[in-house]
């Protein structure tokens, strides 16, 4: 198999700890920022659903703000945005290479999209249960914990899957401008130098990771619907 493997991928097969390497750097950007932005996102996510018009705690004007924002930063090209950031990337990690270092446009890239998802997932929640809520003297608090993330947890599984799919995508962009991971492999190995099993292979990689992904996702919503 050894053999049969290095004759039809040579050039990935003499850089197999640098694979391994950038598999790990892909892995470890999806996670920090997996977290970082989901946090976030919940965050800003409840806030358009709870300020938004008959909200619990209705604010048209901090919604409409907070609602454009979220268009303005979802129509902004990654790799425009990784170049607007350099200057607030470099104060934060102190340098605008490697794999650290992209972490910081991937969160904000990622927070806009990943809070109109939640949003859209939480708006899914029976109207009459929140009221129901409401009329039995629960706090904000009360019903965005007991009623908004409780019943909305199936539909923010699936849209969190679907976020981090997208995340891993922008891992890959980020290579471009030496982000580390297997997108800086597949364009600093593979496609500059020729070597197009390197690309193949570091393609191969990204697709089971979304692979994996989908599957954990699958299982998560199979044990939380009701």
């Amino acid at each position: 198999m050894a053999a049969f493997l290095e004759s039809i991928a040579p050039n990935a097969w003499s850089i197999q700890d640098r694979i391994l390497e950038s598999t790990w750097e892909t892995i470890y950007m999806t996670l920090i920022a997996a977290v970082i932005a989901g946090t976030i996102g919940i965050i800003f996510g409840v806030t358009l659903v709870v300020t938004n018009k008959q909200g619990i705690l209705e604010r048209p004007k901090f919604y409409n703000v907070s609602d454009q924002f979220v268009n303005t930063g979802r129509s902004i090209p990654f790799i425009i945005l990784m170049a607007l950031l350099a200057p607030f990337t470099r104060i934060i990690v102190g340098t605008t290479i490697g794999t650290t270092a992209a972490i910081v446009p991937i969160v904000i890239g990622i927070i806009p999209f990943y809070s109109r998802q939640v949003e859209n997932a939480l708006l899914e929640v029976d109207p009459g249960i929140v009221e129901a809520a409401e009329s039995m003297g629960s706090s904000p608090l009360e019903i965005i914990f007991g009623v908004y993330l409780k019943e909305g947890f199936p539909s923010l599984v699936r849209v969190s899957a679907v976020s981090i799919i997208n995340l891993i995508g922008l891992t890959t962009m980020a290579g471009v401008v030496g982000g580390g991971g297997l997108g800086d492999l597949a364009i600093a190995r593979g496609y500059n130098r020729y070597q197009i099993d390197v690309t193949i292979v570091s393609t191969l990689i990204i697709i089971l990771i979304v692979f994996f992904t989908q599957w954990i996702g699958r299982i998560l919503i199979r044990k939380t619907a009701h």
